[in-house]
């Protein structure tokens, strides 16, 4: 009896290959299952694509740009094609920065393309995280998720960071002043610190070679293992949708991976690429030429960060060093006889920037606590649906760019010819009074919107037609919604405010009353879904002009049935 078996043989030679590797390593069963995960379409899932591509040519300019990078301190005497700076001397890492503008064949194509990706990059996270939060995401399974979100917003930002800081020149020798002035505003360690970071005093001679490590090794390799894990997690979790007709928390409605969502995905990566490239060969950004090799010496004012590191350097300028009489630089008595300074106008400033961060990493697990919703949500919110949580996040945005825009104040000062105390004095107002004015208002225009949609669940669109009656009288023809329409705008969970609960002794603490009161701030003016009975009735009564889409409503369900 014959044993032979007759294996499979590929008409090409790529199937060859791919048959190769199959025999061998088994991949046909990942590809499969890879290759049928369903991802939902919608526009704002892009962001994370943008900001994941984005990287992508990060790693590919970065790896150029590192074959030409000399990341020393040394003194050299530069010789290159700039003839205005030529015979200064300068680091090796500012001369190199030079060559690489000048001298390398698509040095400064490669430099710059590198700069906007990284812009890129960190502003694709932020929308992105915006999103994810206006849309609830976040909750239950994903918090981890979120917080390893959060973790590489942060990569990103020390990325950007420890990149524009190894030229040496005017520009990053600023931000590392500033930098050397936080650490030794520490207590007791400061000064420790900044002579660990800098390899000595400021601006010593170990720094640059320091960032270029963080740079090129640690920080890349942080964020790709963050990657990692968040793709990891977003293929366990399976991809948040929003609402609409045949989706449930139980499912997932949009097109497998393979080949419509490879083929689209591919696409975009080269849209994004080349759209970075042609901004990259057609606009200027950081052109170090104009600033010289930084001289510690005198100090200079009008250089900026990038803008999503302003915020630190804005915190510090919005702090004033005296009120009066009282200065903000504490002396601290100790009992061996020194004392110690805490320079309350550096360490100060801090505490927004702090509460930010630590209030953005924890904020699923504030919200779940407040809301008493522990259940796992797959569908999204519509930002309306949920004002308090819309009016925070829209507060926490005004809060963080009014301490942006004060790391810019000398500019506005100088560019609309203002006083530059004026300007700190607005900015220090809306420092408190921004945040407050931006939840009101924005919980208040999401409480209307969601009014405004229960009108049209019960009245429909106007039509812009006026229709006379038998009788004489006069009304407007409303047309209905259609059954996606009304699905999208009544498919939201009535949530109702959770009062105190009492503990295990019986009583209510203070906590539990907090948590209470800010349930009822999240809920109280909250606008219901149109039930069946209400919309029953509005169409039964015929009020409100003629129907052109009639609806079969279930029984005891807020969205209307799908079988016509």
């Amino acid at each position: 009896m014959s044993t032979t078996v007759n294996e499979f043989q590929p008409a090409t030679t790529t199937g060859r290959i791919a048959n190769f590797v199959d025999t061998r390593m088994g991949m046909s069963p990942i590809v499969k299952f890879f290759g049928r995960k369903i991802f939902p379409d919608h526009w704002t899932f892009m962001f994370g694509e943008v900001a994941l591509y984005s990287f992508v040519i990060l790693l590919l300019s970065g790896a150029f740009l590192t074959l030409f990078f000399d990341p020393s301190m040394s003194e050299v005497v530069y010789d290159g094609a700039y003839a205005p700076l030529r015979g200064i001397e300068m680091s090796a890492a500012y001369a190199s920065t030079l060559d690489i503008s000048f001298d390398v064949r698509g040095g400064l194509f490669m430099r710059q393309l590198h700069h906007w990706a990284a812009l890129m990059f960190v502003a694709a996270m932020s929308v992105h995280m915006l999103r994810v939060f206006f849309t609830g995401a976040f909750r239950r399974p994903r918090e981890l998720n979120w917080l390893v979100g959060c973790f590489l917003l942060m990569a990103g930002w020390a990325a950007g960071f420890t990149g524009y800081s190894l030229p040496d020149e005017v520009l990053s020798g600023n931000g590392l002043r500033i930098i050397d002035g936080i650490l030794k505003s520490l207590p007791l360690v400061g000064t420790y610190l900044s002579a660990f970071f800098f390899g000595g005093e400021f601006p010593g001679h170990s720094v640059i070679g320091r960032l270029y490590a963080l740079h090129i090794m640690i920080v890349p390799a942080a964020i790709l293992l963050l990657i990692g894990i968040h793709l990891f997690m977003v293929v366990v979790h399976k991809h948040t949708q929003y609402p609409g007709p045949g989706r449930t928390e139980d499912n997932v409605v949009g097109y497998p991976v393979g080949p419509v969502y490879a083929a689209k995905a591919g696409g975009f990566f080269f849209i994004v690429f080349g759209v970075l490239a042609l901004i990259a060969s057609t606009v200027t950004i950081n052109a170090n030429w104009n600033y010289g090799p930084y001289d510690p010496s005198p100090v200079q004012a009008g250089t900026q960060p990038d803008w999503y590191i302003g915020v630190f350097d804005g915190a510090l300028r919005l702090m004033p060093g005296m009120i009066g009489d009282y200065s903000f630089l504490w002396n601290i008595p100790m009992p061996w006889g020194s004392s110690v300074s805490l320079p309350m106008g550096v360490l100060v400033p801090l505490i927004p920037v702090g509460v930010l961060l630590v209030g953005m990493c924890t904020w699923p697990w504030i919200e779940r606590w407040i809301t008493k919703d522990n259940t796992e949500h797959h569908l999204l919110d519509r930002p309306r649906n949920a004002p308090a949580r819309t009016g925070i996040g829209v507060a926490a945005v005004v809060w963080y760019c009014v301490m942006w825009a004060a790391a810019s104040s000398d500019l506005i000062a100088t560019h609309f010819r203002l006083s530059l105390n004026d300007v700190l004095y607005v900015l220090r107002a809306l420092f408190f009074l921004g945040p407050v004015i931006a939840f009101i208002v924005t919980r208040r225009i999401c409480l209307s919107l969601q009014r405004k949609d229960r009108e049209l669940v019960l009245h429909g669109h106007e039509a812009g037609v006026i229709e006379m009656s038998p009788e004489g009288g006069f009304h407007e023809r409303h047309r209905q919604l259609t059954d996606y329409e009304l699905y999208r705008l009544v498919s939201f969970e009535d949530r109702r405010p959770v009062p105190a609960i009492p503990g295990r002794n019986g009583k209510v603490g203070m906590l539990e009353k907090a948590r209470a009161g800010l349930n009822r701030m999240f809920y109280q003016d909250r606008v219901a879904p149109v039930s069946r009975e209400e919309l029953v009735e509005a169409r039964t009564h015929g009020q409100h002009g003629h129907e052109e889409h009639p609806v079969e409503l279930e029984h005891g369900s807020h969205a209307p049935h799908l079988d016509r």
